[in-house]
């Protein structure tokens, strides 16, 4: 019962916060934008409009989990909120020139738009303060096999408010003696075996304890089981990446109005970093690399140049060592933390030859480095490769490709138009984001060495070094 009113007043507290910021706008509209109507509202009018600006706010609010207050820092928070006043409002403005049939002035609703981040910025402050006032740290425990290191992770993402570590223990120990368990708020299950893993989290809900499960890449294959009932048995079919053709239909009308939209209203980026990387060496503005897409298929993807022309007049296939990588050139630096780089693929998506979201393509070299320490890595070639993805909307540049490919067969376990532009939303956060650069985990650090022991064997000369896989 505790735990229940826990949980309606945080949710309470929430729609605190999307009330809060619908104030600014709904002042604006009625003090503003409803009496410019060509015909006037009436209430129901204006409440509908409100309420739109209300919904719109809430569903971009939970794409960017901005009202996450457990797990995000106050910063966080706000950022979050501020992405989805944006959204919001752009749309309430093209609502209202549409209402209006002419351009409205947008100053008041930039007068709105900076009180709601006011009131945004002041509701994370309080909400962070109440929450962990009202809700004391988790009690955890972190149990590990192959996988060790989570509680430094907890440390370092700052969620020791969230949970207090008061045991570690390998599995063989935790499995000698559960009741070590007991008292728990919370278990960490990382690189635990299916076996093992299944013991320890029968007792754990049996218990009342919560537990989060690292998964093992059969657990997240598992996850896109489909239910049936066999020979009167409870029965789960597992097969290969086959979505509907009305999905891959809408998937590729969706791939077609976006990237042609994109490709017209971002048309003067496009056209100033094609005259800044001439302008800076006089080398050629775009590179064609090599990649791998749906069933192993081989493609050219397309980028703006970063590097110098003989980035790799070695042959040498290197992955890139970030901004301090020399042969990055000075318009590379910016291009590259800004994403523009990156824009030329919007040409591939319209050819067909990429879509918008899916898992990112690999460099041929790269993969077969990757699929001889993870067999499995392949298994992503199910889908065709996108310009966004799962793993890069949640992962980082640091994200081992063991946990990339997990993140890959998340998204295809489970093919979803609406999924699909919850990404592509998303992707707008970490555009504006820094790029971790946390170091190189040990996973990618045995794939640069591979690869420096196929360039020693004489691997064949190969483009411009792709950043995103580190």
């Amino acid at each position: 019962m505790k735990n229940w009113k826990h949980d309606l007043v945080l949710r309470l507290v929430k729609a605190l916060d999307a009330l809060l910021l619908t104030v600014p706008f709904a002042v604006c509209w009625y003090c503003y934008y409803a009496p410019r109507m060509v015909e006037p509202f009436y209430n129901k009018g204006n409440w509908l409009m409100i309420a739109l600006f209300l919904l719109l706010y809430v569903a971009y609010g939970k794409v960017y989990d901005a009202f996450l207050v457990s797990l995000n820092s106050i910063a966080n928070m706000i950022y979050s909120q501020t992405l989805a006043a944006v959204f919001s409002d752009f749309v309430m403005y093209i609502v209202t020139w549409l209402l209006t049939k002419h351009l409205p002035l947008p100053l008041p609703l930039l007068a709105a738009f900076g009180c709601q981040i006011a009131l945004a910025s002041l509701w994370c402050v309080l909400a962070s303060k109440w929450y962990f006032a009202a809700f004391p740290p988790k009690r955890s425990a972190v149990i590990y096999d192959q996988r060790q290191g989570l509680e430094r992770l907890i440390s370092e993402y700052g969620l020791e408010k969230k949970f207090d570590l008061c045991a570690t223990a390998g599995v063989d120990e935790c499995l000698a003696d559960l009741g070590m368990l007991n008292g728990m708020d919370a278990v960490f299950l990382s690189g635990v075996h299916s076996h093992d893993r299944n013991i320890i989290l029968k007792y754990c809900i049996a218990a009342g304890i919560h537990v989060y499960v690292i998964p093992r890449i059969g657990d997240v294959i598992m996850s896109g089981a489909r239910q049936m009932h066999l020979f009167h048995l409870p029965m789960l079919r597992v097969g290969r990446y086959n979505p509907s053709p009305v999905y891959l239909l809408v998937k590729r009308a969706l791939d077609l109005v976006i990237s042609c939209a994109a490709i017209v209203l971002l048309s003067p980026v496009l056209l100033l970093t094609a005259a800044a990387i001439r302008l800076t060496d006089g080398g050629p503005v775009l590179y064609r690399q090599c990649r791998l897409t749906k069933d192993g298929r081989k493609f050219n993807v397309l980028k703006f140049r970063s590097m110098c022309v003989d980035a790799e007049k070695d042959g040498v296939a290197r992955l890139s060592t970030g901004s301090e990588d020399e042969r990055v050139t000075r318009i590379g630096r910016l291009i590259r933390k800004t994403r523009i780089d990156e824009l030329p693929q919007l040409f591939c998506v319209l050819r067909g030859t990429m879509t918008l979201v899916g898992p990112r393509p690999e460099r041929p070299e790269i993969a077969e480095v990757y699929e001889r320490e993870i067999p499995e890595f392949q298994l992503r070639l199910q889908a065709k490769a996108g310009l966004t993805g799962y793993a890069q909307v949640y992962g980082k540049y640091n994200t081992t490709p063991y946990d990339k490919l997990q993140m890959d067969l998340m998204y295809i376990a489970h093919p979803s138009i609406i999924e699909d532009l919850r990404i592509l939303f998303a992707t707008v956060k970490i555009l504006f984001a820094p790029k971790s650069t946390e170091g190189v985990e040990a996973g990618q650090l045995n794939a640069l060495e591979a690869l420096d022991e196929l360039a020693a064997a004489g691997e064949p000369e190969s483009a411009e070094a792709e950043k995103t896989t580190v």
